[in-house]
């Protein structure tokens, strides 16, 4: 689903004063668990996040849609959403819209703040709402292309990448993020999707991966 042209990520940010980080707060898998994303809020607020990562998997078959965004936005912060193999691309979409101008579709867009680019494609290789590998990869392209010449970059993903330490749950992982990561080779790779997998962090090249399934990871860049 395109979304018009005011909603784009595409768009400038006044960024904060060279040397100052950008802090991030990284989760997936939320499965509508609200006594979850309200700790998660609080926690966002108290440690001064600047954005906060949705990677997928926010619904439960999309049972509800009700106060899983709201929280994050009531505290201005920044929101990049991709959908999950548990909810449509539509449902992503209209949460974007609905939470302007503090959430964004990152699903084939782009972010930047602070000097950090942000790119991403949701859904899963395999399951409810899939998406063909293939297209996962172009949405990936598409969306790094706008910041591609920035210094710091963070690709985000639910499905974790080919040959990951994920896939030690038996699902096996996308070989599009894998050829994503290494085409681009951004700072941070985030995804989701196994929950059993959650905190693991690996090396693939120079991108720091990190699985955030239903456990939030606050890092710096």
């Amino acid at each position: 689903m395109e979304l018009n042209k005011k909603n784009s990520l595409e768009k400038k940010d006044s960024g904060k004063i060279n040397g100052k980080k950008t802090k991030i707060l990284a989760v997936g898998d939320l499965h509508g668990d609200l006594v979850f994303v309200k700790k998660l809020a609080e926690r966002a607020e108290k440690e001064n996040v600047d954005v906060i990562i949705l990677a997928g998997d926010m619904t439960l078959g999309e049972d509800s849609i009700n106060g899983i965004i709201g929280p994050f936005a009531r505290i201005k912060k920044d929101i990049l959403i991709v959908p999950g193999n548990h909810e449509a691309i539509s449902t992503t979409a209209f949460l974007s819209e609905a939470y302007a101008p503090y959430a964004k579709h990152l699903h084939g867009y782009s972010f930047h703040k602070g000097g950090v680019g942000f790119f991403g494609a949701g859904t899963a290789n395999a399951g409810i709402n899939q998406i063909p590998d293939s297209e996962i990869f172009q949405l990936l392209k598409k969306s790094h292309e706008k910041i591609k010449d920035l210094r710091k970059k963070i690709m985000v993903t639910h499905i974790h990448p080919k040959g990951s330490l994920s896939e030690f749950s038996g699902w096996e992982g996308s070989e599009a993020v894998r050829k994503a990561i290494e085409k681009f080779q951004p700072d941070f790779a985030i995804c989701a999707h196994i929950e059993e997998g959650s905190g693991l962090e690996e090396k693939m090249g120079k991108t720091q991966v990190i699985n955030v399934a239903r456990k939030a990871k606050v890092f710096e860049i």
